[in-house]
């Protein structure tokens, strides 16, 4: 059975970093985009980064492009979303997901999603 799984959310300062890890259980993650989402409280899931499938490019909100970075480690089966620089905004509930296929902004494009990990950032 494929399961994605995301980790590495947490309680943070505004101006901290944490770096959140996403892998796939079954299945390699190369060869997927790995995209990456949020949903904060009362608001919509939204886009936030994508990870092309072989690693050598990525996309990002503009809202984060300066502060957040998407990398793999194909080595451990791994999709990493660095956020730096977090302000209180950013608070959500963050979200991986794959789609064997080109980049896609559109979260019903993707197959795989993960259970989501808590991102709280105090002011």
């Amino acid at each position: 059975q494929v399961r994605v799984i995301e980790s590495g959310g947490g309680l943070v300062q505004a101006g901290d970093s944490l770096r959140l890890s996403c892998t796939m259980s079954g299945r390699a993650l190369t060869g997927y985009t790995v995209g990456w989402f949020r949903r904060a409280p009362g608001k919509e899931r939204e886009y936030i980064a994508i990870a092309s499938p072989s690693g050598r490019s990525a996309s990002y909100v503009d809202f984060v492009k300066d502060r957040f970075s998407v990398f793999r480690d194909n080595a451990k089966n791994t999709v990493y979303l660095q956020m730096n620089s977090l302000k209180s905004e950013d608070t959500a509930v963050y979200y991986c997901a794959a789609r064997a296929g080109a980049a896609s902004y559109l979260a019903s494009s993707y197959d795989y999603w993960g259970q989501g990990t808590q991102v709280t950032v105090s002011s």
